[in-house]
């Protein structure tokens, strides 16, 4: 016993004298490995990464990613866990390595919450666990890590605020937390942050305006807090931050003018403040950022000229002013900016003419200048320029010639010079470098023909030098080139036959020829040409009868060949088409029966078939045309029998056209369930009996019946009163030509109405500026106005079906508004958009007049669809189809994805279509400019459907607005 009682004295005298010479740095070695243990436990390690980690070993110091420090008693330094592939969560224990000074959990897909425990790592120097799926709030605990000088919590799914407690890491030199769901206001307190050089918090749900105290972060070199949802003005304090060289703010709702105080900061290298609502004048002060490179302020509302003192930015290699509403010239300043690399300009109101100095920017690739008011003509210095791969100088008021040296010395890829008044002959040299993608000259005032230097351009994908004066014939070399994807020679006056070598044009999507004098028959080799999707060839001359191969081209999407001098019947085979979305045919001498297999083209949405010479009675699998939405138009033919029960079945359709025509029998009452229905038209047939006692059919108008002589009930006369005795028959020609003017009025009164609605809603909310004061400019918000859906939707149904838009309703928020899901008396679930309004001329404003006219104008299976909208106590209001599954961006960042790669690419293809359909086929063609997951909706079966059309622009309308290049962030562009 004695003797066990002195060893115990030992050892303790022992461990006392050690410790006092070695004091210890942490928590034992053993625990450690328990500690760790716990941590690899929590963890999901699908490819065996920590397999050396072995709750056995006496110290876990070899395991892999952890680090030790120390000579006798190691301690747990480091851990590095990053590309693991580890999810399951953290666990908690991982607040016991007190003398951890590196932890790296970054790249995996570990979930859950940041355990608070962290904040008792009082060493902690580097805490990286960016790249996961960590969720919750950012723990204030945090803020005891006072030895902290790298914090990143980027690409996660945090949400909450940023904790005030942040602002107590004084040592704290990087804070990222960019692409998470933080939101609030940011707090005060990291102006604290003396020693923080960068600060990336963008792409997250922050509100509330930048703290002024920002300015006291004295060392900060990168402020990034772009995509949020900031406000307010630009703090001038931010004028303080001497090293500044990144300030990135753009995507916000930022409003004020942009302090002179910023040129204060003279080490800027990076300044991006587009998308918001900033207004005023650029400062002259500017000139004074002579480091500055990059300069980005387009899509705001900044006023006044652009200021001379640009030339002093030597070392700028990139500006872009373009989407403001800068007025006067360019200035000739510009020029000595010698490293610019990109000038975008484009979307103002710039006028005079273009600088002849923009000529001596040696370095100058990218010259956009597109949508102004720019006159005189096209320098011929800029021929000159050797780097030179895109010029957009579309939609101005360019005159004389094109220089005709432009490409010798040019590597061109684009050249955009369309809508202007520019003449003389396409130069000779465009693709001297065969560089050459895309040309567009298209609405200008060319002659000649197509140069053979283009005719052999083999880089060449597209071509559009529609609606000019170029003669000569199809110039079939072009089917030589092996990329071609798109011909446009539309409205031109080319003549001679469409040559057979048509067939070698293999690449071939889009083939757009008409408005010219071709002659002769439709080669059969157009069905060579498998990769077709859209065909129009309408307004020509062409003679014999269609193809029958051209159904060979089964990816077609849209054929118009109408006004033509077409013969013979329709091929049957065209029935196959299954990818078929408009058939135009109408204006020719077609003749037989309509063919029942045209039931089969389940795509359809627009059949125009009118002006012919078909005979028989319709078929009644026309009804099977269920996405048949445009128009049905069997006008103007020799068709006879009853008209079929099942065209009932379209309920989508919105025109139905069967005037002149010899048709009997009565009205089916199935016509009733065509709800969708803007234009009716039956006149000048031998119908009987009564008009189905159906509103929607009793408010057409008498012109929509009249030319049916048993034909009865409201709009005609009623079925019980005797026939008129003194209204003479009228005899067959004029009866012809009475029925045809009153169809074809009915037809352009229908089709105009919808803009003009449009059109008076814009002129009676616009202030008349000249004598309305600012105080009387709200006068009209309380009035409402409405295009209403077919269902009949009143204001006071979509207050009950949200709760007076209760927040409880909401379902999504975007830059311009919120979306609330009603379910509306019918039953039917739609999806309500309310935009705030306020102040005239805003950018909401705009949001709603660009959606409203451009969704008003086009109808595709991917495209969302917009039941109708309404203007009320100063809110805009947009009524969509609801959209079951959310956004592609929820889904993708929610807490559970569950896309499979299959669904992935249905998602993928289906908003490809609709984006195709928008640049290529829509008339008028469309741009969306701000694609991303947020703005793909999906519904119950994942089909895909482009929506949010608030920065869309129309781009070949002779008066919309549109743009050069796709004009969404910087970070959506494509190479």
């Amino acid at each position: 016993m004695f003797l066990i009682q002195r060893r115990v004295v030992v050892f303790t005298i022992w461990a006392v004298v050690f410790t006092s010479v070695c004091p210890a740095r942490g928590v034992d070695v053993g625990a450690e490995v328990e500690l760790l243990w716990a941590v690899k436990q929590n963890l999901i390690d699908d490819f065996n990464h920590l397999r050396d980690w072995n709750a056995s070993d006496p110290t876990p110091c070899s395991w892999t990613g952890v680090h030790c420090i120390g000579d006798y008693n190691l301690t747990v330094s480091s851990l590095n866990l990053s590309y693991m592939n580890l999810s399951g969560f953290l666990s908690p224990s991982i607040g016991g390595l007190i003398s951890l000074t590196y932890l790296d959990l970054s790249f995996n897909y570990i979930s859950g919450k940041i355990p608070a425990e962290i904040g008792k790592l009082s060493s902690l120097e580097v805490l990286l666990l960016n790249n996961n799926n960590f969720d919750g709030e950012i723990p204030p605990e945090l803020g005891n890590l006072s030895a902290l000088v790298k914090l990143n919590l980027c690409n996660n799914r945090l949400s909450g605020h940023l904790p005030s407690e942040l602002g107590r890491l004084l040592a704290l030199q990087e804070l990222v937390a960019y692409t998470n769901n933080i939101s609030g206001p940011l707090p005060p307190s990291l102006g604290n942050l003396k020693n923080l050089t960068t600060f990336r918090s963008g792409q997250n749900s922050i509100s509330g305006s930048i703290p002024p105290e920002i300015g006291g972060c004295e060392s900060l070199v990168t402020l990034g807090l772009a995509q949020n949802s900031l406000e307010g003005p630009i703090p001038k304090e931010l004028g303080k931050l001497q090293n500044l060289k990144d300030l990135v703010l753009w995507s916000n709702s930022l409003s004020g003018t942009i302090p002179k105080e910023l040129t204060d900061c003279r080490k800027l290298e990076l300044l991006a403040l587009y998308e918001n609502n900033l207004a005023g004048e650029i400062p002259a002060e500017i000139g004074k950022l002579t480091f500055l490179n990059k300069l980005y302020i387009y899509r705001n509302k900044l006023n006044g000229s652009i200021p001379k003192e640009i030339g002093n930015l030597s070392l700028a290699t990139e500006v872009d002013f373009s989407e403001n509403e800068l007025v006067g010239e360019i200035p000739k300043e510009l020029s000595k900016v010698k490293g610019l690399r990109l000038l975008y300009l484009f979307q103002n109101h710039l006028s005079g003419v273009i600088p002849v100095e923009l000529g001596s920017l040696k370095n100058l690739s990218k010259l956009d200048l597109s949508i102004n008011n720019l006159t005189g003509s096209i320098p011929v210095e800029l021929q000159y320029l050797t780097q030179l791969i895109t010029l957009q100088l579309f939609q101005n008021e360019l005159t004389g010639t094109i220089p005709q040296a432009l490409g010798l010395s040019s590597p061109l890829w684009v050249l955009d010079l369309s809508e202007n008044a520019l003449s003389g002959p396409i130069p000779r040299y465009l693709c001297k470098n065969s560089n050459l993608i895309l040309l567009n000259l298209w609405s200008n005032q060319l002659t000649g023909n197509i140069p053979s230097d283009i005719r052999n351009c083999k880089p060449l994908v597209q071509i559009r030098v529609g609606d000019n004066r170029l003669t000569g014939s199809f110039p079939a070399d072009l089917c030589k080139l092996d990329n071609l994807t798109t011909i446009g020679l539309d409205r031109n006056k080319l003549s001679g036959p469409i040559p057979p070598d048509i067939g070698n044009c293999k690449t071939l999507q889009r083939l757009h020829l008409s408005g010219n004098y071709f002659t002769s028959s439709l080669p059969m080799q157009i069905g060579l040409l498998t990769q077709l999707v859209d065909v129009n060839i309408s307004s020509n001359k062409l003679t014999g009868s269609i193809p029958k191969e051209i159904v060979s081209c089964m990816k077609l999407q849209r054929l118009d060949l109408s006004n033509n001098l077409f013969t013979g019947t329709i091929p049957k085979e065209i029935g196959t088409l299954a990818q078929l979305e408009l058939l135009r045919i109408f204006g020719n001498k077609l003749s037989g029966t309509i063919p029942s297999f045209l039931g089969n083209l389940s795509h359809l949405i627009e059949l125009q078939m009118g002006d012919n010479v078909f005979s028989g009675s319709i078929p009644s699998q026309l009804g099977q045309l269920s996405s048949l939405q445009i128009a049905m138009n069997l006008s103007w033919n020799n068709l006879s029998g009853e008209i079929p029960a099942e065209l009932g079945n379209l309920d989508l359709l919105e025109y139905l056209l069967l005037n002149n025509n010899h048709l009997s029998g009565e009205i089916p009452l199935t016509f009733a369930n065509l709800s969708s229905l803007l234009g009716f038209n039956v006149s000048n047939n031998n119908l009987t009996g009564p008009i189905p006692e159906v509103p929607l059919l009793q408010n057409m108008g008498i012109s929509s019946y009249i030319g049916n002589e048993g034909l009865c009930g409201n709009p005609l006369s009623s079925c019980s009163s005797p026939p008129e005795a003194d209204t003479p028959a009228p005899r067959e020609d004029v009866r012809y030509r009475l029925g045809k003017t009153l169809a074809i009025i009915s037809v352009v009164v229908g089709s105009v109405s919808l803009v003009l609605i449009a059109v008076v809603i814009y002129l009676i909310r616009r202030p008349v500026e000249v004598i309305t004061p600012f105080q009387d400019k709200q006068c009209y918000t309380d009035s409402d106005m409405y295009l209403p859906p077919r269902e009949g939707f009143t204001f006071q149904d979509l207050v009950e079906a949200t709760n007076d838009f209760d927040c409880n309703s909401i379902i999504g928020r975007g830059a311009c508004g919120t979306v609330y899901k009603a379910v509306m008396p019918t039953g039917q679930v739609i999806a309500v958009k309310k935009l705030e309004s306020y102040r005239e001329g805003n950018n909401i404003d705009n949001s709603f007049r660009a959606e409203i006219s451009t969704l008003g104008k086009i109808r595709h299976r991917n495209i969302v669809k917009l039941y109708g909208f309404c203007y009320h106590k100063g809110s805009n209001i947009l009524l969509y189809e609801y959209m079951s599954k959310g956004s592609l961006g929820e889904l993708l960042r929610g807490a559970s994805t569950v896309l499979d790669w299959k669904t992935r690419y249905k998602i993928a293809l289906g908003a490809a279509e609709g984006l195709s359909y928008l640049h290529h086929d829509c008339r008028p063609r469309i741009i969306h400019r701000d694609i991303k997951s947020n703005n793909i909706l999906l519904d119950d079966n994942f089909e895909a459907h482009v929506g949010d059309f608030g920065l869309a622009k129309v781009i070949d309308m002779p008066y919309s607005k549109s743009v050069s290049a796709v004009a969404g962030s910087y970070g959506y562009i494509a190479p």
